[in-house]
């Protein structure tokens, strides 16, 4: 196996996580070394179970980190490139990788390029980076789309890329992959890879045909947007067989990679405020960890973080808060939904085939789900009930053992209490 499929990632959002300003500091102001906050959490990160650092932008940017403006530069809000290669330093000393999040189909207006364009219009050589009509990202104006028909473009990003790698990082999410021709994508991962093939890159895909896009761009995995939706939805609206039509389409994504699961990130609801009934995180959060794939925790969700997104300027504030400076000092820390990451964490570093196996529902109604999850050899159980009332579930037969949760198991099935779940291996 190679790394990445170890791989648990703890995905952080550095500009709220530390508290900086909203907005870029004037020109000649010195860095605030904030980065230093993280090394503070990285033991968190282990005694969690995760063993990847998945950082959101850290690139010198306008605003929000999305907006970027130097590749090359570490934001001073956040602190020095030499704040930053101490962290990356620190998290390779307790066996966590770091990954960085690339934002290269836009950049913001004061990206040195850009600015060129603006001041010299077809006279700058930098002309061709942008399209004829200087379009910009989704409809927001400061975000300004490159031209990734550019050659100088490939080679600017293949060039960001590697030398981030050198520096020491693990890989790439690749931020608005899908508005990417995807054949740019081929172009600049098969050059990065010449000197870095272990180099893990993850899309940020919404939709569409995933294991299409991984085989034409050369990414290894994309953001699962299709089970993450399921998830919150099936629970919300007591109907499992949307999530078991999603995990029919996830195994046949496993044929061909492993995709990137989750529960929450940077630009969506909290999963805590997602679900309609507090109880049913547990059963989200036994799916995430139960089904294949590799997963990432968001920084909060952990301790039961709520927020809501909202279309608005602001509108992340309530996703991205600041963190303290030390765990033991969150709201949350070492509380139930606190522990059952550790123990699920623990139970899926225990079977890291996991992270290619595949689901095969025994029992399925509206409220009631038990499934089983195999790679090769290996096999779990898992049961899941969102009624008020005990279910009586079927199971393919075998002397089933309760390993997490509480269910009474026999040899073909279980018994599993209300609003209840339970793991069980064979």
């Amino acid at each position: 196996m190679r790394w990445p499929d170890h791989a648990i990632w703890w995905h952080a959002y550095p500009l709220g996580f530390v508290g900086a300003e909203r907005d870029a500091l004037p020109a000649g102001t010195p860095s605030t070394p904030r980065l230093a906050r993280f090394g503070g959490w990285l033991d968190h990160v282990v005694e969690l179970g995760c063993n990847g650092l998945a950082l959101g932008p850290v690139f010198a940017s306008e605003t929000h980190g999305y907006d970027t403006v130097d590749h090359y530069r570490v934001d001073p809000r956040l602190g020095s490139e030499d704040d930053l290669r101490r962290l990356i330093d620190a998290a390779s000393q307790k066996g966590v990788r770091v990954l960085f999040d690339g934002v290269f189909n836009h950049v913001g207006r004061g990206f040195a390029p850009f600015a060129d364009v603006a001041a010299k219009g077809d006279a700058s050589r930098y002309r061709t980076w942008f399209h004829p009509d200087l379009r910009t990202f989704e409809g927001h104006d400061r975000l300004v789309t490159l031209n990734h028909a550019e050659p100088e473009v490939a080679d600017y990003v293949t060039g960001v890329m590697t030398h981030w790698l050198e520096r020491g990082i693990d890989g790439w999410r690749l931020d608005a992959a899908y508005a990417v021709p995807q054949q740019f994508w081929r172009t600049v991962t098969d050059r990065v890879r010449v000197r870095f093939p272990d180099a893990w890159f993850v899309g940020e895909v919404i939709h569409g045909d995933y294991a299409r896009l991984v085989a034409d761009t050369g990414f290894d995995s994309v953001t699962q947007y299709e089970l993450w939706k399921a998830i919150w939805s099936s629970l919300n609206d007591g109907n499992f067989f949307e999530l078991a039509h999603a995990l029919d389409r996830h195994n046949t994504m496993l044929d061909t990679f492993a995709p990137q699961t989750f529960l929450g990130n940077h630009d969506v609801t909290r999963i805590a405020s997602r679900l309609h009934r507090k109880e049913h995180r547990e059963h989200a959060l036994v799916i995430l960890l139960t089904v294949g794939g590799v997963p990432s925790i968001y920084a909060g969700d952990e301790f039961g973080f709520e927020g809501v997104k909202e279309e608005r300027e602001g509108g992340d504030d309530a996703i991205r808060p600041a963190f303290p400076e030390r765990p033991d000092e969150t709201p949350g820390y070492g509380a139930p939904y606190h522990r059952l990451h550790q123990l699920l964490i623990g139970l899926r570093r225990r079977h890291p085939w996991l992270v290619r196996a595949e689901t095969a529902v025994a029992t399925l109604t509206n409220t009631v789900l038990s499934y089983t999850v195999g790679h090769g050899a290996e096999r779990l159980a898992v049961v899941l009930n969102l009624d008020d009332e005990p279910a009586e579930v079927a199971l393919p037969a075998a002397g089933w053992t309760c390993v997490a949760g509480e269910a009474t198991f026999t040899a073909e099935g279980a018994t599993v209490p209300p609003t209840g779940w339970a793991i069980a291996e064979p």
